[in-house]
């Protein structure tokens, strides 16, 4: 969108696609990059893009990033649709938690948080001990599904998918799209080697219980 050469220009190409969105009853998420983007990225969501659109536009916290447990509170407060996701960027320990099961706390304490008092949060994650826990915490709170949604990536966990539409879930699959969609999945292996065990895991995983 060009933020990084000019503010204003990237405000306004994010607005135009907004009010698209808007007027067709449509909806824009605004994704996080890396940790350099996200005071940024999150202060032109509160000051601009969430006053002017309101549910049209919704933003992306990571639960790697030490911050998110704060901006998930704040977020929250201001009634933001939030998409929590784990994240997959190499960052410094100051940043954000080296270790996985850090992170997965923490997706476990703001995915809590946001099931509790969220506006129609997303759970973005394929971790099936997660998404059992969100289940069942859902389930003892008497949250009902149509109060969030899951999310997925297309081709991963496809198994996952179905099932948890069987059981009445709102499910989400994200698509890369255009030209650059090979580029943009290369990129996302390089940034963290855990990443390629994940996806071939998944694949392995749903080989084996399609036998």
């Amino acid at each position: 969108m060009g933020l990084d050469i000019d503010e204003a220009a990237c405000v306004e190409h994010m607005r135009a696609i907004a009010a698209r969105a808007r007027d067709r009853g449509s909806f824009m998420r605004i994704d996080m990059e890396g940790s350099a983007y996200t005071e940024r990225t999150l202060q032109i969501f509160k000051r601009r893009l969430h006053p002017e659109f309101g549910d049209a536009v919704g933003v992306v916290l990571q639960s790697y990033l030490r911050r998110t447990e704060r901006d998930v509170t704040e977020l929250i407060a201001l009634g933001a649709r939030i998409r929590l996701c784990k994240g997959a960027y190499q960052e410094p320990a100051d940043v954000a938690f080296p270790e996985k099961k850090d992170v997965d706390d923490n997706y476990v304490v703001c995915l809590e948080r946001l099931l509790e008092r969220g506006n129609y949060p997303a759970i973005a994650t394929h971790d099936q001990r997660i998404i059992d826990h969100a289940r069942e915490f859902a389930r003892r709170r008497d949250i009902p599904p149509a109060h969030y949604e899951f999310q997925m990536l297309y081709g991963v966990r496809r198994d996952l998918q179905q099932a948890l539409r069987r059981e009445g879930h709102n499910l989400r699959v994200y698509v890369p799209f255009g030209d650059q969609w090979y580029p943009y999945l290369m990129r996302r292996l390089a940034e963290r080697p855990a990443n390629v065990t994940f996806l071939l895991g998944s694949i392995i995983r749903e080989s084996l219980r399609r036998s």
